[in-house]
């Protein structure tokens, strides 16, 4: 007996990675690698090289690209800039803040961390204090999650890029965008960072495999004098006119052509139009949330509403298994959501809401999700897909 038989139309994929994948994404995956002195090969990485630099108004940084996931691109970063002695000021953001913390203390990094206030963002006045008190400069650099997936929290850039600049510290400013780049504006030049980290299943709408790096010349002259021992995740070794040694072997062609692709589409839609849509589609999750949670066991856990995420609303549910809801919400009403992380697991569900997604398909999975609440007889507010619909009809 098969133990996956077909199901009728298609499941929807609502985690927060990996996202859905575009027809057109599917199909440059599919077309056959080529070798490697190929003349084509050359023009495809450029392209994606260039787009990753629009998309993140970075046209002077190097951007370098990994055969990994973001934890990959996060080594990328730390053995890169942390030479012995140094310190990573690593700002509170709940799971993904300390899953980059425990990283860099396996590699023989030391960390600083400051507290994490469940359902709020990055502290940015402890983040200050933190580089105030660092009066011998051992902060080399500061790692920021912009929005940790785990929680569903956006936290303030400009704030925390304020805070460096008011302090007058030297530490590079390294910002992981891997779960709101593709999703909300994004400009490292005016954010004046120094590193940003990306990975690709997510806003970028490709499969996982694909992490990297935009460094700017300071981060690039700190990694040149770093004597940490490394060799795959060398910035130095990657910046090079041969596509080999841009990869450290051989590139993930396929990945690229998806990549290729995918910021193909972003561009075509035009990014103010995917940031709107985004913005559109967040608010609309948001609406049917705000609506169950009046039945009292149903919140945000998020608190702060102008720090939800555009990417992933985090879902609380008290009283009731999150898990035997996404287990209905996916086999009973084909609706596949994510659990909690780290502290939140066995606490939240979580809705993704970012990528190759349109209104009807957020619709769809609201119903799926209310359908799943249903079931499980957990207490929710009248009209939640309603008022989802109610948001999206008066845009």
């Amino acid at each position: 007996m098969n133990p996956f038989p077909r199901i009728p139309g298609q499941r929807l994929l609502h985690s927060p990675g990996p996202t859905r994948l575009p027809d057109e994404v599917l199909h440059a995956l599919s077309r056959q690698p080529m070798d490697l002195a190929d003349s084509r090969l050359d023009p495809i990485i450029a392209a994606c090289e260039d787009g990753l630099k629009r998309l993140l108004n970075a046209p002077q940084a190097e951007v370098l690209m990994y055969i990994a996931n973001g934890h990959g691109a996060w080594e990328a970063a730390v053995v890169n800039l942390l030479a012995p002695g140094c310190i990573a000021l690593i700002p509170g953001t709940g799971h993904f803040s300390e899953s980059w913390a425990l990283q860099t203390e396996a590699l023989g990094g030391q960390v600083l961390r400051t507290p994490w206030v469940e359902g709020q963002p990055i502290d940015v006045a402890a983040v200050a204090q933190a580089l105030r008190d660092d009066r011998e400069r051992r902060i080399a650099a500061v790692f920021c999650v912009h929005t940790d997936t785990a929680s569903g929290v956006t936290s303030d850039l400009q704030a925390l890029r304020a805070a460096l600049d008011d302090s007058g510290h030297p530490a590079l400013f390294v910002v992981d965008v891997v779960a709101s780049l593709g999703v909300v504006p994004f400009d490292m030049q005016a954010l004046r960072a120094d590193v940003v980290i990306g990975a690709s299943q997510k806003g970028l709408m490709l499969p996982p495999g694909l992490g990297f790096v935009a460094v700017n010349a300071a981060a690039v002259e700190v990694a040149r004098a770093n004597p940490t021992p490394r060799y795959y995740w060398d910035w130095g070794r990657r910046i090079d006119a041969l596509s080999y040694r841009k990869f450290c072997g051989t590139p993930p062609m396929n990945l690229l052509y998806g990549l290729q692709a995918a910021l193909g589409l972003l561009f075509a839609e035009g990014l103010d139009a995917v940031f709107a849509r985004h913005r559109l589609l967040a608010g609309a999750v948001q609406a049917a949330v705000q609506g169950w949670s009046e039945g009292g066991a149903i919140g945000f856990f998020c608190q702060p509403p102008a720090c939800r995420s555009l990417s992933v609303t985090a879902v609380t549910l008290q009283g009731f298994e999150p898990e035997a809801v996404r287990r209905t919400a996916r086999e009973r009403f084909q609706v596949a959501l994510s659990g909690g992380l780290g502290p939140l697991a066995g606490r939240v569900f979580r809705i993704g809401h970012m990528g190759d997604l349109n209104a009807g398909m957020v619709l769809g999975a609201l119903a799926g999700v209310e359908a799943a609440l249903q079931v499980h007889g957990v207490p929710i507010g009248h009209g939640g897909v309603q008022r989802a619909i109610a948001h999206l009809a008066a845009d």
